[in-house]
């Protein structure tokens, strides 16, 4: 039975329950509130999911077991699933370095444009006083119209002071000289006059008025306050154009479709790289699985052989490429496989008289990577056969031995079969593993040499990833057409996960 005391302490437990609810909440919708003032409408309607779906878990008691399970959905939300669908959204614009901004944006700059009236010229004098100075303005279309500023110190920041009229300046006039000492500071100083007209230095010897370039129509257009001529934004391009079709930058981002996947298949400049560095990536992720796993095979066996002494000193030495970290064995081969002053190419000169061009030559650039990477990856499929070889019963080999079989045919019909299954779903993940490499071609080619005749920055080497970087980052930063090529990257990857998946099942069963 409950007694008043637990009833009170209940009630007490639930009152600071919702407060503090209450409290997470209101915060939350706070940033959602200038998420969506800030025009991130997808970051702002993602995180009012997100807190809804929480509140609720977290206040119903219906929900009471998801609570568990809810800090590793909002996870897989947050790392995994928003940035899958921010970059799919992406790939349907024309977001990218000369459309980065939105249309309201681009708006703002352009009424923000200012030109100087011609008609309007004031020569400027300069006194200080102290540490405080003085403008002195003369109107150059009436002499007699003298303006003196109030008083303010020079900085490298804006700076606003009242002129009024027949006032005389305090302390001494500067000279031209000292006044081009000033000129920075002076550039920052804008002054209003009776009137409400705003002046700004204009020339060493002289402030103008400055007037808007633009003046807002209906519709997000404007009108140029000097010719009248009227300028639109267009939606396909992303650009405020003129009367005769002229692109007015910057642009801003709108939505185009199929335009950036369109662009892989019809332009020759994209389409080509894009085909050759995809048919690339697929026979570096191909060879490099296959020559890690047959040496690293070949290496555990030789390492479990009982009559090898040592064979624990042996194991350790080649294990030791994998306890090194990945970008520094990198680094220390590209300096390996320097043309002019690599180890390799000055043993491969004293023994043959042959200086391979490892970086320039496309062909040497690929059996490089090829060589580095096999490298760096023989150690992990070492081991993974080091402990299937383990598994498989010697009484196997014991009758194989009895029959007189030659160690080819333990190799084909024993020790090959029984580590098919468990090691297809290993070959497969390294497979996709290389298919997203990265680093090791970042790190060691950076993607050269670069092909020729392509309308956007690839390289030889490149993989699809290392590509979607740089067109992305580096070659004009066009991230619509670098999200397209993310998301076909995606896709490729999924669908060899699911044949992992597949693969491991059907293993499983069988």
């Amino acid at each position: 039975m409950t007694t008043p005391a637990d009833a009170k302490g209940l009630l007490s437990g639930n009152g600071l329950k919702w407060a503090l609810v209450a409290l997470i909440d209101t915060a939350l919708l706070y940033i959602i509130a200038g998420m969506y003032a800030q025009g991130e409408i997808l970051f702002a309607l993602t995180l009012l999911v997100l807190t809804g779906l929480g509140t609720w878990i977290f206040t119903s008691q219906k929900a009471y077991s998801y609570r568990y399970v809810y800090p590793c959905l909002l996870g897989i939300i947050l790392f995994i699933i928003f940035p899958l669908l921010y970059t799919f959204n992406i790939a349907f614009t024309n977001y990218g370095s000369a459309n980065i901004l939105t249309l309201e944006r681009v708006k703002e700059i352009h009424l923000e444009q200012q030109v100087r009236d011609s008609e309007v010229a004031f020569g400027l004098a300069l006194y200080q006083n102290d540490d405080n100075y003085q403008l002195v303005l003369t109107d150059k279309s009436n002499k007699q119209a003298i303006y003196t500023t109030s008083s303010f110190v020079p900085a490298e920041q804006a700076t606003e002071v009242s002129a009024t009229a027949g006032n005389a300046a305090a302390g001494k006039k500067l000279s031209m000289r000292d006044v081009i000492k000033q000129r920075s500071a002076l550039g920052m100083v804008t002054v209003t006059m009776d009137d409400g007209s705003r002046l700004v230095m204009t020339s060493l010897r002289e402030f103008g008025v400055m007037t808007p370039l633009y003046r807002e129509g209906d519709d997000h257009t404007l009108i140029n306050n000097q010719t009248g001529e009227i300028i639109r934004p267009d939606m396909t391009t992303g650009f405020y154009v003129n009367e005769a079709g002229e692109q007015l930058p910057p642009g801003f981002s709108v939505y185009v479709g199929m335009e950036n996947f369109e662009r892989l298949i019809e332009d020759d400049g994209i389409r080509q790289p894009f085909i050759k560095i995809f048919i690339w990536t697929l026979v570096f992720a191909g060879l490099t699985v296959a020559f890690t796993a047959a040496i690293g095979l070949l290496l555990a066996t030789l390492v479990q052989w009982e009559p090898l002494r040592e064979r624990g000193v042996y194991r350790v030495l080649l294990i030791l490429p994998y306890a090194v970290p990945a970008f520094i064995s990198i680094l220390i081969f590209k300096g390996l496989f320097n043309q002019n002053f690599g180890e390799i190419n000055m043993i491969l000169e004293g023994l043959f008289g042959i200086r391979p061009e490892w970086f320039t030559d496309p062909f040497l650039a690929k059996a490089m990577i090829l060589i580095v990477n096999t490298w760096l990856g023989y150690p992990y499929m070492m081991i993974i056969c080091m402990g299937l070889l383990k598994a498989i019963p010697d009484d196997l080999y014991e009758a194989s031995a009895i029959d007189g079989a030659s160690p080819i045919h333990n190799l084909l019909y024993i020790t090959l079969p029984n580590l098919v299954k468990p090691l297809t779903p290993i070959l497969i993940a390294s497979f996709a593993f290389n298919f997203n490499n990265f680093v090791l071609i970042n790190l060691l080619t950076d993607g050269g040499p670069m092909m020729s005749g392509t309308s956007t920055l690839a390289g030889n080497t490149d993989i699809l990833v290392s590509f979607t970087f740089r067109t992305a980052f580096i070659a004009g930063q066009d991230f619509g057409l670098a999200s397209a090529i993310a998301t076909l990257i995606f896709l490729i990857v999924g669908f060899i996960s699911w044949v992992n998946l597949r693969a491991t099942r059907n293993l499983q069963e069988h």
